[in-house]
């Protein structure tokens, strides 16, 4: 079932973090032309984020072509250079290596076509929204905390952000509820394979992920470091949840690093909504309070 759903927000990536970043590092400089022993893995980056048609497999591992920085790889890079707002080289410089090692969400910032070419699925202003835009067809929501495993003093920050959705944007309104099988919004507290095809691989900045209108899952990655408000070496709770909100009410990855909608979130930050997340939704939904 998950595979016919859009999926949202893996609040960071699913590369093999512990090996992943080392990999980054020491491609650090490579270009057009180059052949370097783990290029796939930048391939597969930036595949994963949907700005290149990419697939492998293990048995093709050592194959020359997954290591050749070819001009459909330059393409790519120049392309998630332009979108994350760093100097187009095509070249993996230290300012867009230094991005790619960010926390961030691993819902894909683009839709690869058919045609092996990147396209955004919708932009106004700097927001965007989904394949097909799906939003529900409702403004009343419910929402409700897996009792089986999200930790009780993590619940507050949830409910605040759910409020200040609803407070900023005028339209939706949030009520908690006790049965989280009834429940229009789930939000759970998981560990590795989870059951939705999204595992908390071990060693990876994934934070959280949530699924489109209107499936309503919210999942936050038990194997991260969590806070409330702003603390060195943790992630605040309520930025977080802010971020997956957005998701949940249809909202993809914004160009506007101010937005909560930004896919990247460092460690000890804390954000709150933005003009263009509330544009975003206005836009979506059709409303103009």
């Amino acid at each position: 079932m998950a595979s016919k759903l859009t999926f949202l927000c893996v609040l960071f990536f699913v590369f093999s973090l512990s090996k992943g970043n080392e990999t980054i590092k020491r491609l650090q400089g490579s270009q057009k032309g180059s052949n370097m022993q783990g290029l796939h893995n930048l391939k597969l980056y930036l595949a994963r984020f949907g700005y290149l048609n990419y697939q492998h497999t293990p048995n093709h591992v050592n194959s020359s072509e997954n290591d050749e920085f070819d001009e459909e790889l330059e393409t790519a890079l120049k392309d998630y250079q332009n979108f994350h707002h760093l100097n187009p080289t095509g070249m993996l410089d230290e300012p867009t290596v230094s991005q790619m090692l960010m926390p961030r969400c691993g819902v894909p910032d683009k839709k690869i076509s058919n045609n092996h070419e990147s396209k955004l699925l919708h932009i106004v202003s700097h927001y965007t929204f989904f394949n097909n835009s799906p939003r529900w067809g409702k403004n009343r929501l419910t929402y409700a905390f897996n009792s089986s495993n999200y930790p009780s003093i993590y619940t507050s920050p949830v409910e605040r952000a759910f409020n200040r959705w609803a407070n900023a944007t005028q339209y939706f309104t949030f009520s908690r509820v006790s049965n989280v099988a009834t429940a229009d919004l789930k939000v759970s507290w998981e560990r590795g394979d989870h059951g939705d095809d999204r595992p908390f691989t071990a060693g990876t900045t994934v934070l959280a992920h949530a699924f489109a209108p209107s499936d309503g899952r919210f999942h936050y990655n038990a194997n991260q470091s969590w806070s409330i408000g702003a603390r060195q070496n943790s992630y605040d709770v309520e930025t977080v949840a802010l971020h997956e909100i957005g998701h949940l009410l249809g909202l993809n990855h914004s160009q506007f690093q101010n937005a909560i909608m930004w896919s990247f979130l460092p460690i000890g930050a804390v954000k709150g909504l933005a003009s263009d997340d509330i544009q975003g939704i206005k836009a979506l939904y059709g409303y103009k309070k």
